[in-house]
């Protein structure tokens, strides 16, 4: 069963947008501040504002869900095969339990595939709602600073702190969006 691959999906996921939110100490020298240039770090935005953090343990709390699900019917099954390989031939003369074993067998990894589709589609929507909150308030600020390019901070090495404008869009996104409550939520038979 790939139920850990479900693990180190949802785990990876919200891993790299914490591991992307740290960074080197800034140089001594930042050099200049250039007008009209700002840089935006989406990743920190995800990591740290109030609403990433509850997508990250809404995250987490699904897969446990979805593990505490999928693990009894990983063992049934465990223990169905060294039944079956212990007993050989006399265990199943007819091939009737084996078959019924490739049966379940067959269900539980459509069931696994079900939720890891599942469990990637609704923190798709949870990341785009978050966006969707965000996307107003960069604009605001974007305006407010006099910005005419803004840099997505992923593609910038390092950059004079005074330019990047992700703190400010961290804290207004934390008061219109404190966090985000949901459930698991079924992919729409069109995106199958």
């Amino acid at each position: 069963m790939k139920l850990f691959a479900i693990g180190a999906f949802v785990l990876a996921s919200l891993a790299a947008g914490s591991a992307a939110a740290q960074s080197a100490a800034p140089p001594a020298n930042p050099g200049p501040v250039i007008p009209g240039v700002c840089v935006f770090h989406n990743d920190r935005l995800l990591a740290q504002s109030t609403a990433g953090q509850s997508v990250q343990a809404g995250m987490q709390r699904l897969f446990t869900e979805v593990q505490g699900e999928l693990t009894p019917y990983a063992t049934s099954l465990q223990t169905e095969a060294q039944a079956l390989q212990q007993g050989g031939q006399a265990a199943d003369p007819d091939g009737s339990r084996a078959r019924a074993f490739q049966a379940r067998a067959q269900e539980a990894q459509q069931l696994e595939q079900r939720r890891q589709a599942e469990l990637q589609y609704t923190q798709r929507q949870q990341i785009r709602a978050i966006a969707t909150a965000a996307d107003p308030i960069l604009v605001a600020v974007y305006q407010e600073r006099g910005c005419g390019l803004l840099l997505d901070r992923s593609t910038v090495y390092l950059q004079n702190p005074a330019m990047d404008i992700t703190d400010v869009i961290i804290q207004r996104l934390n008061t219109s969006l404190p966090s985000l409550s949901f459930n698991r939520l079924e992919v729409p038979a069109e995106q199958q």
